[in-house]
């Protein structure tokens, strides 16, 4: 088994699990479940916007440990502070040591932040799930997903407010999972099906074929301010990093640093 097909099967498991506790109607009762969405891709084309999707990550498959030391509320507000265009927590706490606390208290700090849920949606109940949680953009991860499961959960985030961030790797993902239920797509330049990879050839290789009604975001491996100028010019308009700012001791400040 891939690290993904191994992440998967302990996501089914956690999902029943939480259906046992908590029904459908039980989250659209609760939480931040009847809030307006702040849009993610408003966020990005906005002219003076930094592109930049901060991301709270405490550790992965792949690097172990990253930063365990900082609060998320700490962490995020130093990113609204320093001028991201989003915010990206990780809920996935098997692999990457995220909760839902974890969202529910970066949503506290910052309520005026578009927020994307980062983890691994494979239900429609982690859908709702995420909405009640105060989401405004869920993940859906092609490599993870039929094309029908990835209709079927876009178009219900969609008809919930939120907007959906497709995340491909190679062009047979990318041509197999579009449609209108697609806000914004990106390009992880990690292969999830084995973390390897460490540039941002993979969104060099998509920007082309990435139709031009999506909003364009490039993920993972983008370790300067130079990656990011380069990747304007292939018409990206959103950047998501989380390592390169998590592995200081004061990501805002990193973050602070990097934009200007």
């Amino acid at each position: 088994m891939s690290i993904l097909d191994q992440i998967i099967a302990t996501k089914r498991q956690e999902v029943a699990a939480c259906k046992a506790r908590t029904t459908t109607a039980q989250l659209e009762k609760q939480g931040f479940f009847a809030r307006a969405c702040h849009s993610l891709s408003m966020s990005l084309v906005q002219p003076a916007s930094t592109g930049v999707i901060a991301e709270f990550k405490r550790k992965s498959p792949s690097k172990g440990i990253i930063n365990d030391r900082l609060g998320v509320d700490v962490v995020t507000k130093g990113y609204v502070e320093a001028g991201a265009a989003c915010l990206s927590v990780l809920t996935d706490e098997s692999y990457f040591g995220g909760t839902y606390a974890d969202f529910d208290l970066a949503r506290r700090t910052n309520p005026n932040s578009p927020i994307l849920r980062k983890d691994f949606m494979i239900d429609e109940y982690q859908i709702i799930e995420a909405k009640s949680m105060g989401a405004d953009v869920v993940l859906l991860i092609a490599a993870a997903l039929s094309p029908a499961e990835i209709k079927t959960l876009g178009t219900l985030a969609r008809s919930l407010g939120m907007e959906t961030l497709l995340e491909v790797h190679d062009q047979e993902e990318l041509d197999r999972s579009l449609g209108e239920y697609i806000s914004v797509v990106g390009v992880n330049n990690r292969n999830l099906k084995n973390f390897s990879e460490q540039n941002v050839e993979a969104s060099k290789v998509l920007a082309s074929k990435i139709p031009s009604q999506f909003v364009k975001v490039s993920e993972s491996c983008i370790s300067g301010p130079e990656i990011i100028t380069e990747l304007k010019t292939y018409g990206y308009r959103g950047f998501l990093i989380g390592e390169s700012f998590m592995k200081t001791e004061n990501p805002g400040k990193a973050l602070s640093d990097f934009i200007n």
